[in-house]
């Protein structure tokens, strides 16, 4: 027993083996855990789980999309002010269009690439607001002018006023419904209702698909239902009535051996606009909802930006669907460039050539068809076979149904 003792210090001790059994230190003196590293400060500096080559592929993607856009839609407004012939009603939806693409492209885009080639979003809290709502607002604008520009093409074809044309007050009214409505559903950010902020790859602002708070979660799913699902229904739809419209008048003229091929055009070129529309605009509106129904998701920086950019590529490629491809303001562009002597202002009634069967109608390149489906309709009401001999002579130009 004596060989064991009891140390002051509480420690047993063996002489035999020397063995020293020392009690736990008090917790008190125990090391404290290490604390979390700060929150990423998006307007300090880049992220650091971001390879900086990835901002610069960023940056040289959109100096090429941006650089398109801007010289594609800076073309169509040029062309369209200095040809009079192009300024009519249903090109004003056009030229708005264009406009609104010029103005993302010009905020958006340039800010974009200066953001990438930096790596993050220098410029601060306030323009990150600034910049988020001015590409919103012009986006949506954009959004809601291919809506207002096919139901303005319905109402022309279809014609379901009746004898009501499209006037140009018919089409400055729609132009004043795209910028109000629009405004309205991108302000409430600034306002309070939600907010913009930093996107997860801190190069851009865009609506707070991230939050987690109710009023937050009400905003994006009011602004995904009013500014994609309805401009979305309104295109299928006015394209949708358009288009069986044109199989009928098809079918009554089956006939004539170019019975099919205006109709062909048509179809063919509405779906290159519904599938244009839904390649970019679909992976932004998924994408803000599947963040908003789960804010917590971890995402790749790198593909939570995809979305976004598939955005931005539409103000290329809408010059290209609903301009370029139109033979009249392709024959302007032509023009404007040669600077040849010659001017198209010499005729400015070349696409309203048929002005005693339409009725001098304002609308261009939808007269031509609003007048066949009329002499259609009036061939079913049993107008003799005088008048059907008559307007069965009255085939469409190619001219005439581009774009449509």
């Amino acid at each position: 027993m004596d060989s064991f003792r009891r140390p002051a210090n509480g420690a047993v001790t063996s002489h035999s083996d020397q063995l020293v059994v020392a009690e736990a230190p008090p917790p008190s003196s125990l090391p404290p855990p290490p604390s979390p590293p700060p929150p990423h400060d998006p307007f300090a500096g880049p992220l650091a789980s971001v390879a900086p080559w990835n901002f610069s592929v960023l940056a040289a993607l959109m100096f090429v999309v941006t650089a398109l856009s801007l010289s594609e839609n800076l073309a169509v407004m040029l062309v369209t002010f200095r040809f009079q012939q192009l300024r009519q009603p249903l090109n004003y939806i056009i030229v708005n269009l264009s406009l609104a693409d010029f103005l993302v492209s010009l905020v958006g885009g340039t800010l974009s690439f200066a953001t990438n080639v930096k790596g993050y979003f220098f410029l601060g809290g306030s323009a990150c607001v600034l910049e988020g709502f001015a590409v919103t607002f012009f986006g949506i604008v954009a959004l809601w002018s291919l809506a207002v520009l096919a139901f303005e093409r319905f109402f022309v074809i279809c014609r379901p006023l009746g004898n009501v044309r499209l006037r140009g007050k018919h089409a400055a009214l729609g132009l004043l419904f795209v910028w109000t409505f629009s405004f309205i559903w991108t302000i409430p950010p600034v306002l309070g209702w939600s907010s913009y902020t930093v996107s997860k790859i801190g190069t851009t602002c865009e609506p707070n698909w991230y939050s987690g708070n109710y009023s937050d979660h009400t905003y994006i799913i009011t602004f995904f239902s009013t500014c994609f699902i309805m401009p979305l229904g309104v295109i299928i739809v006015s394209y949708g009535k358009l288009t069986r419209k044109l199989r009928k008048v098809s079918n009554t003229h089956g006939r004539l051996g170019n019975a099919r091929k205006p109709e062909r055009q048509v179809t063919r070129m509405v779906v290159v606009m519904i599938v244009a529309f839904m390649v970019c605009w679909t992976p932004y509106a998924a994408f803000s909802i599947i963040v908003t129904a789960y804010p917590t998701i971890d995402l790749d920086p790198r593909l939570a930006a995809v979305p976004a950019f598939f955005s931005k590529t539409a103000a290329v490629y809408n010059p290209v669907i609903y301009v370029f491809m139109n033979k009249q303001f392709r024959k302007c562009l032509i023009q404007l460039f040669s600077c040849s002597s010659h001017s198209l202002d010499s005729n400015p009634n070349q696409t309203t050539d048929r002005g005693a069967v339409t009725g001098n109608s304002n609308t261009g390149e939808m007269s031509a068809i609003a007048a066949r489906i009329a002499a259609t309709e009036a061939l079913r009401a049993g107008n003799g076979s005088g008048d059907r001999g008559a307007f069965s002579q009255l085939p469409i130009p190619e001219n005439k149904v581009c774009p449509m």
